[in-house]
């Protein structure tokens, strides 16, 4: 299972280009779009989890294309402007839009939105499922790992941040959020990390199921 498909909608090639590097390193499928009339066309033809829509283009702007984008679906909006005034928040707000960030913000601030976006349009929590990690499953309801059917000790701190994780697969998720309070500043929760490493992963030293995305936090990347 690949990573959420985001497309960026800004004319500003520089900004354009930037997003899509850094959500792309978050783990994200990311698909750009310099304008309205080519995000209308790859939203035709292609399945997007949100649109991140700047509302100041040339031509058509973001506010005409996130109208004409909640006449279609449901397909979660954040929305980008230069302007800070209540009244564009609003009505982008009113729109349907799910977020909204003035420019100029940081991308691991936009990073962080989306995931929240993501985690409030996707299945709930509590949903009973259990996720493929190799020669593992781990059971987000009962907080359970296992291997080849065999259960897997998990101290109460791993199992906790293991279903934080998995209850977003392949987001990125703040070590803040993942910390719950404790010293993220200090290796609290590398600690748990590297624990739960040790548990999951064929090669520990090079995770391919717990993933660091740097200057954010962490994600949990499933068969």
């Amino acid at each position: 299972m690949s990573g959420a498909h985001l497309l960026i909608v800004d004319d500003d090639d520089r900004i354009r280009e930037l997003l899509k590097e850094y959500l792309a390193r978050g783990g994200y499928r990311v698909t750009a779009a310099a304008g309205a009339a080519a995000a209308r066309r790859l939203i035709e033809t292609l399945a997007f989890d949100l649109l991140v829509l700047d509302v100041m283009m040339p031509g058509e702007d973001g506010m005409s294309l996130a109208r004409w984008v909640r006449g279609r679906g449901a397909t979660p909006i954040l929305m980008l402007t230069a302007k800070a005034e209540i009244e564009s928040r609003i009505e982008g707000l009113a729109l349907g839009a799910d977020d909204y960030l003035a420019k100029p913000f940081e991308p691991q601030e936009l990073s962080l939105r989306i995931a929240a976006i993501l985690r409030r349009s996707g299945p709930p929590a509590g949903d009973a499922r259990t996720l493929s990690l190799g020669d593992c499953a781990f059971e987000l309801e009962r907080a359970e790992l296992t291997r080849a059917g065999r259960p897997i000790r998990l101290t109460e701190g791993e199992a906790r941040l293991l279903r934080r994780l998995a209850q977003s697969p392949h987001m990125p998720v703040d070590r803040l959020e993942l910390g719950e309070g404790e010293d993220v500043l200090g290796r609290g929760v590398d600690v748990q990390v590297t624990r739960l490493r040790r548990k999951i992963e064929p090669d520990p030293k090079n995770p391919r199921y717990l993933r660091t995305v740097r200057g954010v936090g962490y994600r949990l990347a499933p068969d």
